[in-house]
């Protein structure tokens, strides 16, 4: 909702007014309290809302947090932020898209001056476009507007030629790939296009009847599934030149990025039109509003720019692209009308406010300090970021009362809507997600956002919510993979292939077996086929067809599953029959402290919660692990876990593997849990002898609730005096003795395990159902991939990645892994970048000394952390974004994955530089391993990297080395599955599985059209989904999902869901043979009674049931069509009938 109501408290001011009427005249500066400079900006600009307006901030990050705070006070005047471009004109490389499509909304908008050109998505009387730009924005000059790709818009009913669009979309900077997943990408599949606009928030998809556009939705890059219709998108560049002006560049760029920036660039001039560049101030018009937001931030932010740019640049070359800091701050002076500083000087207006901060971190806490504001005589606003929020809090309140001012929430609401501001003192509650608060004395207004009034993080502003995608198959295949065939044993996938075989036309996956035998197996037993991975990493022996050898191989694997699954039944049986301790409900105490949580929580961590919830409450002990990657919120889960625990008057062990993670989970519990009475300590490296001592006395003593430490928790001298739940971090990185002592544990308490790329042992048990699994793929709000980047290392390359880090204000990680040499690399990063603030750290530090370099890096006190891999667990620093790995090829590909998850932690765009000496130096594991790591950039990817990392190393002694020769023998997956069904037998689980399929075959055409999913990665998913599926409403949902993307199903695919539909339901019915035989369908075995048989036989009056053999025989017609509809029939109603109750 918008809070411009509010500004008539600013409009009836006689100092504001003041202020207004001597702008009128002369330019003017005023000084400002920090945090009321939002509100005061948006008043004066609503004062003059016909003129266009450029407020100047210092840099990106201050420009980004105005322009938010200024959309909620002036909505629904249109307000653009104008960024920088992200990468330097001297790098040749093209800026990101999404950053082009805000510089070009916002120049348009300004330059036109018009709310129309704003996108406001409302008419002019919403008032002229306001953009925010930082001082380092306007020092890079713009192209002429005329050297720029034409955006277009697609609306609903409109026509659109697929060729001249795609043509247009390449022209405009955007990408051509399979499958749309970030902005400037663009698909095209049949009669859809998929189109990720530069300047939305989400992706487009656009559904084409012949040249018409029929239907138009966004859709979630994550699903791939649509959301909500809209009449028209505009398609905004994503390029800042059209291709004739930018070819020299991005040829340039590619050849920098081939030879490694080695030899002699070509000159800036040579590459770019530069006589064409000039400056924005230069674009305004003559009557826009030019207002500086803080003057003391623009001359340090030019200044940086400048020497940043000159170091790349003589400054001749300098200034064909970028404004020196004397030309832009004369300019400015010039065209600026107001200028604000929040630092006394001689200004001769003044308007001063404290920052809104209660300090309170409870409701309660928080309400007297309400009272006190309203009983002054102040209109305290609090504005929510969620209403659900305000709902909650607004019933709790006890001695004031909250006021809504959202519409429909009565009177004072029904008038703000109207445009009028509560005149009396009291607690008023709006829906906002504004950034700062302020208390104005003179004003009498004090707006408190909710993340203020209770002290917390700020939740980010939340996007459109893109729903969980279902656990993908960690066995996806690939053309030249070896797979495992459950009847014919291992070969290699040579692909797929249509074949026309007696008339009939199908997809058959072509095997190829020892000594060239190939083998086409039709694609409805695609079930039967899984990814080989053996004991060993290396090809696997392939199979002969015929004989009985693969037969005898799979007996004796299965015997071997059987013998180990009693095992491994053992410790989990015992489990379950063990009586553990029930945690009771949630107590208000725990519906508070979730409540109090900052963030949206995800769909998938929602569901974690709750598991962990259920498990809590049952007597069995429980035993689940999390899986969710780095930064995916974990540590929020086993946070209420421990609350549960510790407010029942349990104790909690939290195991984690390093001393530096046991000191940031230690300083995140105490942070979370401050305002409730529980008694948090540490056990670790970083607290002396006598400290330990005295944690683990009072921990047997009972007096401390949550004990967090590395492997010393284990140690025989802890003995907790009421033990109720057990949280271990990273499980895979504890020794063999730990793990055991581990195993011990999980048959007296609760246990819950969290890991981002959990051990394929541990990850194959969760699956085979031997442990309860979680998994948390759904990205946190605003987060994005990291860009990974895998090659030889250089110096230069290294330097640059360094410096643009430092650029954006960031931090880095360097990690050399070897102690004896890592001050030398340190000097080599100095005398790389001179102007860098350099730390060491690694593992054999003194623990004070660690401690000190951790904790400042932490701080931002440094710009880069030279370090060991004591980095790779848990280090949250969200300013750190840039990752550099000196010797790639010498980690694993888990340890590599965590060290990637240091960064990107925030909404900026992360880079990981896994870099070797050279390629001839790498290992063949090693050169998969960092190929792996390229390929899985997409968020998310942990639960793959684990299954990458057992196909690259083979699967050894996961299961024990008398297990490995069975493995090898017959693949791991298959020989899990027989495992899988080994410890579903003896704990009696079979019967809740779903009936298997019956098989059916038909003389029908039943296949995946090329022209139809015209990718094959996204043909074989198509194929395992409809083999796959056991319930009906699967594909269901599939076909809505494939009209959804591909367009209306075609008949070939059409045939072969309902093909898969037909034999669900008979295996539903409990029939297990299909056979046609003198014209008739033959069902068996199907148990009816008399009552079913009657159901039957209303349906199908030609059926004919026969008690005595338990089968069902239909008449069905020779013409292929005829019969396939006929069976598809019969099939529903053997259903039905055998569905149907017994009579009481």
């Amino acid at each position: 909702m918008s809070l411009r109501p509010l500004l008539a408290y600013a409009h009836a001011d006689d100092g504001f007014g003041a202020l207004l009427d001597a702008a009128e005249r002369e330019p003017q500066r005023a000084f400002v309290s920090q945090s009321l400079r939002p509100y005061l900006l948006a008043a004066l600009l609503d004062a003059d809302a016909d003129r266009p307006a450029l407020v100047v901030a210092g840099d990106d990050r201050a420009a980004r947090d105005l322009a938010a705070d200024l959309r909620h006070f002036l909505a629904p005047r249109p307000v653009r932020l104008y960024p920088s471009r992200g990468v330097r004109y001297e790098s040749h490389l093209a800026p990101p898209p999404h950053l082009v499509g805000l510089r070009i909304a916002a120049l348009d908008a300004l330059v036109d001056g018009s709310a129309a050109a704003s996108g406001g998505g409302g008419g002019a009387d919403h008032g002229a476009p306001v953009v925010v730009a930082g001082a380092v924005a306007l020092g890079e000059k713009v192209p002429d507007p005329e050297l720029r790709p034409h955006g277009f818009a697609i609306e609903r009913g409109g026509l659109l030629d697929l060729d001249e669009t795609a043509a247009a979309l390449v022209a405009c900077g955007y990408e051509r790939v399979e499958q749309v997943t970030e902005r400037g990408q663009f698909a095209l599949r049949g009669d859809i296009v998929d189109i990720y606009p530069a300047t939305e928030e989400r992706a487009v998809r656009c559904e084409l009847f012949d040249i018409e556009v029929e239907r138009l939705t966004f859709f979630s890059t994550f699903t791939q599934r649509s959301l909500e219709e809209v009449e028209r998108v505009e398609i905004a560049p994503a390029a800042e030149l059209a291709p004739e002006h930018r070819e020299l560049a991005e040829i340039a760029a590619a050849d920098a990025a081939a030879q490694g920036d080695a030899g002699e660039r070509p000159d800036i001039a040579e590459l770019l039109p530069v006589d064409r560049f000039g400056e924005l101030l230069d674009l305004l018009p003559a009557d826009a509003l030019v207002a500086i937001a803080a003057e003391e931030e623009i001359p340090p932010a030019l200044r940086d720019q400048w020497e940043d740019v000159t170091t790349s640049f003589h400054d001749a070359d300098a200034g064909h692209l970028y404004v020196d800091p004397e030309t832009l701050t004369a300019a400015l002076d010039a065209r600026a009308s107001l200028r604000l500083s929040s630092i006394s000087g001689d200004q001769e207006h003044s308007f001063r406010a404290q920052a809104a901060d209660t300090a309170a971190r409870t409701l309660a806490t928080a309400e007297p300090e309400l009272e006190k504001l309203v009983r002054s005589g102040y209109r305290a606003v609090v504005p929510w970021a969620r209403q659900s929020e305000a709902e909650r809090a607004a019933y709790n309140l006890d001695r004031v009362r909250a006021q809504f001012l959202d519409e429909g929430r009565g009177p004072v609401a029904a008038a703000y809507s109207a445009g009028e501001a509560p005149s009396e003192p009291g607690v008023y509650f709006a829906t906002a997600a504004l950034r700062e608060g302020f208390v104005a004395p003179t004003l009498k207004l004090a707006v408190v956002p909710d993340h203020r009034l209770l002290r917390r993080r700020r939740a980010e502003p939340s996007g459109p919510r893109t729903g969980a995608g279902a656990l993908a198959s960690f066995t996806d295949l690939r053309a030249g993979a070896a797979v495992v065939h459950e009847d014919h044993g291992i070969a290699l996938f040579t692909g797929f292939e249509t074949k026309t075989v007696g008339g009939v036309t199908r997809d058959y996956l072509q095997l190829e077996y020892k000594g060239g035998d190939r083998v086409f197996v039709p694609s409805d037993q695609l079930h039967k086929i899984s990814r080989y991975v053996g004991a060993e990493a290396g090809d696997p022996p392939l199979s002969k067809l015929g004989g009985s050898a693969w037969e005898k191989m799979k007996l004796r694997a299965r015997k071997a599953a059987e013998a180990l699954a009693g095992e491994l039944i053992n410790l989990y049986a015992e489990r379950k029959r063990r009586a553990g301790y029930a945690f009771p409900p949630d107590s208000e105490w725990q519906v508070e402290f979730e409540g109090s949580f900052p963030y949206r929580e995800t769909p998938d961590q929602l569901d974690a919660i709750e598991a962990v919830r259920a498990d809590m409450e049952e007597a069995r002990p429980m035993d689940r692990l999390i899986c969710g990657d780095v930064g995916y919120g974990k540590t929020e889960v086993a946070l209420r876990a421990a609350f549960k625990a510790a407010a029942d008057s349990k104790q909690v062990m939290f195991l984690v593997p390093t001393t530096v993670l046991a000191q940031q989970h230690h300083g995140t519990f105490v942070e979370r849990l401050r305002d409730y009475p529980f008694r948090i300590e540490q056990v670790s490296r970083f607290r002396s002898d006598k400290e330990v001592r005295a944690a683990l006395a009072d921990f047997q003593d009972g007096k401390v609730d949550i004990l967090i430490g590395t492997h010393r928790l284990l140690s025989r001298d802890v003995r907790p005096q009421e033990l109720g739940l057990l949280i271990v971090d990273e499980e895979q990185r504890f020794g063999v003795k730990q793990k055991e002592l581990l195993r011990q544990l999980r048959l007296r308490v609760d246990v819950l395990s969290l890991s981002a790329t959990p051990i394929p042992r541990t990850l194959q048990m969760s699956l085979a159902g031997l442990r309860d699994i979680s998994v948390i793929e759904t990205p946190p709000e605003g987060r994005r991939p990291v860009k990974t980047y895998v090659g030889e290392y250089d110096e230069d390359l290294v330097q640059k990645a360094i410096q643009r880090e430092l650029e954006r204000d960031g931090q880095a990680f360097f990690l050399h892994n070897r102690v004896d040499t890592i001050d030398e690399t340190a000097e080599r990063v100095r005398a790389m970048c001179p102007q860098a603030r350099v730390l060491v750290a690694h593992g054999q530090m003194d623990e004070g000394a660690l401690e000190k370099i951790m904790l400042a890096f932490l701080r931002g006190e440094a710009d880069v952390l030279v370090c060991t891999t004591i980095v790779e667990s848990g280090l949250d620093i969200s300013n750190a974004n840039t990752l550099i790995v000196e010797r790639a090829d010498q980690l694993g590909l888990a340890q590599l994955y965590q060290i990637r998850g240091r960064v990107g932690r925030s909404k900026e765009r992360a880079y990981a530089y896994l870099l070797y000496p050279s390629a001839a130096a790498l290992t063949e594991e090693a050169s998969q391993r960092l190929a792996t790591l390229s390929d899985y950039t997409e968020l998310g990817s942990g639960f793959k990297i684990a299954m990458r990392d057992l196909e690259i190393r083979g699967a050894g002694n996961l299961l024990g080395e008398d297990q490995s020769g069975h493995v090898a023998a017959v693949g791991f997956e298959l020989y899990v599955g027989m495992l899988d069904e080994a410890v579903a037998a003896l704990a009696g689980d079979s019967a809740d599985e779903a009936p298997e399929p019956v098989r059916v075959d038909l003389p029908v055409d039943a296949f995946v059209p090329g022209d139809y999913v015209p990718y094959e990665a996204a043909k074989i998913e198509v194929h395992r989904r409809v083999a796959g599926a056991r319930e009906i409403a699967t594909l269901i949902m599939l076909r809505e999902e494939l009209e959804d993307r591909f367009g209306p199903v075609p008949e070939p695919l059409d045939n072969l869901i309902k093909l898969q539909d037909a034999r669900i339901k008979l295996g539903r019915a409990g029939a297990r043979t299909v056979d046609f035989a003198g014209g008739r369908l033959a069902v068996a075995p199907i148990e009816l009674d008399s009552t079913q048989v009657s159901v039957l036989r209303e349906r199908i009056p030609e059926a004919i049931y026969e008690s005595g053999r338990s089968t069902v025989r239909v008449r069905v017609p020779d013409e292929p069509a005829e019969r396939f509809a006929a069976v598809v029939r019969a099939a529903e109603a053997v259903l039905e009938a055998a569905s149907e109750p017994a009579p009481a």
